[in-house]
């Protein structure tokens, strides 16, 4: 099989788990506080389903849902099975406030923020609006980095970390057409240049063209722009991302990845051999109910 037509799976790490994604299902495994890998299966229907999955540009919008919606769901999941009290446990109204609050502080931080950042530089330095819009994009840049950096020194997000590794591991290991085992997965790197994180990076370069296309406009609604163009620049930025994945082999294309890849060192570590175990499981479940179908 050519690498242009290769399936194109991927994941998402969790709290000591790996969720991974096909066409027609996901799989979540997750090693639990007994040490015993559990896993859950999902079909995906609806929206999944329909034709707009399969338009360029749209299907972006879907990736975007997926991070959301089914990101948070099993983020959720497996945090409940590492919880130890019932208490302890988000569900319910609890667990659509959480997601509620988490994407208005994302927009926040790293949307509105550096909108408002730029417009007080730039009034200060008299910058045209191209300069504005750089300056703009290099602070979106910076609190991305440094927010990424920050949460990353904590030790449960460097396991989250780790298991992100394994994934990026367990997906490059096939792609290279290897067998699917511990000691296989473990040779290879914990970058991949469909990672979410390059699709973030991305995404906030291109903020930086868009936005400067939208010629001068008042704060208020420079910032009513920036939150509605976001499913824009999703779309784009996953179009790129896939573009860029299924041709690694171009020159130019790798000069491209590049950054990404080295942003990657802050989002992934190196997993340990249970840890790739836990990925292999859920890729392994994937594979063969994708084979099923």
């Amino acid at each position: 099989m050519s690498e242009s037509k290769m399936p194109h799976y991927g994941g998402q790490a969790l709290i000591e788990g790996v969720l991974m994604r096909g066409k027609n299902y996901l799989v979540a495994s997750f090693r639990n506080p007994q040490g015993e890998i559990v896993s859950e299966q999902e079909e995906l229907q609806g929206i999944y389903k329909s034709g707009l999955a399969k338009v360029p540009f749209f299907r972006g919008l879907i990736i975007l849902w997926d991070s959301l919606v089914l990101g948070m769901k099993y983020i959720t999941l497996s945090a409940n099975l590492q919880a130890e009290e019932e208490e302890e446990k988000i569900e319910g109204t609890s667990l659509v406030l959480t997601m509620l609050v988490s994407v208005a502080l994302a927009v926040g931080l790293f949307f509105i923020l550096p909108t408002v950042i730029a417009e007080l530089l730039s009034k200060w330095f008299q910058a045209s609006h191209l300069t504005n819009n750089v300056i703009e994009g290099f602070v979106r840049l910076a609190l991305l980095i440094g927010y990424i950096w920050a949460i990353g020194r904590a030790e449960d997000i460097a396991r989250v970390f780790a298991y992100h590794g394994a994934e990026h591991k367990t997906i490059n290991a096939y792609e290279d057409g290897v067998e699917i085992n511990v000691e296989n997965v473990m040779k290879y790197p914990v970058e991949h240049p469909r990672c979410g994180t390059a699709f973030l990076l991305t995404l906030v370069i291109l903020s930086i063209l868009v936005f400067s296309l939208l010629g001068p406009m008042t704060i208020w609604l420079k910032i009513l722009s920036r939150v509605l163009l976001i499913p824009v620049l999703a779309m784009l930025s996953y179009e790129l991302i896939r573009w860029m994945g299924d041709h690694q082999e171009n020159k130019l294309v790798k000069i491209m990845v590049a950054p990404n890849l080295a942003l990657q060192k802050l989002t992934t570590r190196e997993p340990d051999a249970k840890m790739v175990e836990v990925a292999i499981s859920s890729f392994k479940q994937l594979l063969q109910l994708e084979g099923s179908n």
